[in-house]
């Protein structure tokens, strides 16, 4: 029996982008849904892009790195730092998360795996948000040695490993000949070449698996409007607005920039009003 999976990665609170997503998945003719991770942070959307996903019918859930800095915030275990710029980021963004999620929907994302195995039609497929065991690092990056994706492969049974996090879609192979895909970025697509970055374009793929295997892998790319995301951040009132509509537009993410979160910090007070917010919680 045909089927054809929809893997989606790296929302990043961008409901506008996976709306757009859903409404191309309606002609795809998709009989699962899988999500690789990074669902909330930097962007305004919470409990909309759950029920979302579960109107997508997706069966497959992973936890992300951001979706970890969300918890980790709510715990007290990051976010607090009010002398390092990049902490102060992360808190004031998990903070406004905190607020707005529900308590269903936070208890979901501490109970998601960062990997596991799926088999289907006779395939063993690898999934994951990063490696196996770290769902955050720059290990995976699209230009990295092939050796670095052999750690997704557990042994040789593994025939497919997908995974997500750098934001970036790809098809390579590992020293043994498995298959190696990245969806991309649902919500925040990157390259490192300047032209293909000007390409906004929420990004997904398909895989479509029979009975003699996998017949083929598809790389989608949806426009939206990209205005329209950036009125719903300002509307919400998240924090660093600026900064994300450099995301949506220009493909640029500032999250280790420390010089110039220093001066945005400094500029809308971020670091009292983190002050305020980790005294109240």
């Amino acid at each position: 029996m045909k089927k054809r999976i929809a893997i989606l990665s790296d929302i990043h609170g961008n409901l506008t982008a996976l709306n757009a997503v859903a409404d191309d998945m309606k002609n795809q003719e998709i009989s699962d849904c899988w999500f690789l991770g990074d669902l909330v942070m930097p962007g305004p959307a919470t409990n909309l892009l759950f029920d979302k996903l579960e109107q997508l019918n997706t069966s497959v859930y992973l936890r992300g790195n951001w979706d970890d800095c969300f918890l980790n915030v709510k715990d007290h275990i990051v976010g607090n730092h009010l002398d390092d710029p990049s902490d102060v980021y992360i808190g004031m963004l998990g903070h406004y998360v905190a607020k707005q999620i529900k308590q269903k929907n936070e208890r979901i994302l501490r109970s998601l795996p960062i990997h596991m195995i799926k088999n289907v039609n006779g395939l063993s497929i690898n999934l994951s948000h990063n490696l196996n065991d770290l769902n955050s690092g720059p290990a995976l990056l699209a230009e990295a040695d092939t050796d670095h994706f052999d750690a997704l492969f557990l042994d040789k049974q593994i025939d497919i490993a997908v995974y997500g996090h750098v934001h970036h879609q790809m098809l390579r192979y590992s020293n043994h000949d498995q298959l190696i895909i990245n969806p991309g970025s649902v919500g925040q697509p990157f390259f490192k070449q300047a032209r293909l970055n000007q390409d906004r374009r929420a990004q997904y793929a398909i895989l479509e698996i029979d009975n003699q295997g996998l017949a083929n892998v598809t790389f989608r790319k949806v426009a939206y409007d990209l205005n329209e995301e950036l009125t719903r951040a300002k509307q919400a009132g998240i924090p660093y607005t600026n900064l994300y509509r450099e995301i949506l537009f220009d493909g640029v993410a500032h999250t280790h920039d420390d010089e110039l979160l220093a001066k945005v910090n400094k500029k809308f007070d971020y670091v009292n009003q983190l002050q305020r917010l980790m005294t109240q919680s």
